[in-house]
């Protein structure tokens, strides 16, 4: 068994790569749910969604956040009647979330997404990091904000001055896929908000540590591939590049693979795990998301 840890971008490129190449049924994703809450009624789980729609063909590659070919129709009608929704939900990933937040009335969010899964024709295991209505607070300059609030309301202007993390913890599935797993990947997702809520629960570090870990940069030089990861890493005194990265990772990690511009890093790199791979790590075409999984998996 192979495990994923993953958030809602960056992470799914490559796992559309993995997904060619091993056995479906043999591949667990632990996704971030952390940014979890209720939007217009139903309950938005982003990075969840994402997951789902990637695994099944189904995502927005323009967006990376809801699927493919979708249409506004509910969202626009909303806006005339005078409800201007946070979000821009899509009729048909509305439907999903419907029938989310109604399956959610009976059962929990794991058996929900395990539910959605069937549904979508996905073999792999999905599971949501916790079935606790956990709950991430971005402390900034002009007060603590949501995440939701700190990144569409606010544009993620704000100073960020810490992230806090709150009633998180793992499920028994969480825990039983990471003591089955022979290598565990963590995908290039933000290392604060998407990763690091994961890997903080201490029953998960646990297992990290008697695990192969490789881990892909989400940071390319000083940059944050996608998102405000760069104020959040600040935020909890990580340096903002590759090397910041392997610091959070440090305890459990075996394999580190940056970007091929980012050579000079890799040898203070070496302080933190025993191998670092250079290669290229900007995922635009298949091929590309293929060949970095061949390098993660050894094939």
């Amino acid at each position: 068994m192979i495990t994923v840890l993953s958030g809602g971008t960056g992470t799914p490129k490559l796992l559309q790569g993995i997904k060619e190449i091993v056995d479906e049924k043999e591949l667990n994703i632990i996704v971030n749910t952390l940014e979890n809450n209720y939007f217009s009624g139903v309950y938005v789980s982003a990075d969840v969604d994402t997951v789902l729609y990637t695994m099944s063909d189904l995502i927005n590659e323009d967006t990376w956040y809801g699927r493919k070919d979708d249409t506004f129709h509910t969202h626009e009608e909303l806006k005339k009647l005078g409800f201007d929704e946070t979000l821009r939900i899509g009729d048909k990933d509305r439907a999903l979330k419907i029938q989310k937040t109604m399956l959610m009335q009976q059962y929990s969010l794991t058996k929900s997404i395990k539910i959605q899964s069937k549904s979508l024709n996905i073999l792999s295991n999905i599971l949501p990091m916790s079935d606790k209505q956990s709950e991430i607070i971005i402390r900034t300059d002009e007060g603590d904000l949501s995440f939701h609030e700190f990144l569409i309301e606010k544009k993620s202007e704000p100073q960020v001055l810490d992230v806090i993390y709150k009633n998180v913890e793992p499920t028994e599935e969480v825990l039983e896929a990471l003591e089955n797993s022979e290598q565990i990947i963590i995908g290039p997702s933000n290392p604060i908000t998407s990763i690091n809520p994961i890997i903080s629960m201490p029953e998960v570090k646990k297992i990290l540590k008697g695990k192969y870990v490789t881990s892909v940069s989400p940071i390319i030089g000083e940059s944050a591939v996608s998102g405000p990861a760069a104020k959040f890493m600040k935020s909890k005194g990580y340096e903002v590049n590759p090397r910041g990265v392997a610091k959070i990772y440090e305890e459990f990690l075996d394999h580190y693979i940056i970007n091929t511009t980012d050579n000079k890093y890799k040898n203070s790199i070496e302080e933190f795990t025993d191998k670092v791979s250079v290669t290229n790590i900007i995922l635009k075409t298949m091929d590309e998301k293929i060949e970095l999984a061949k390098m993660i998996l050894n094939y």
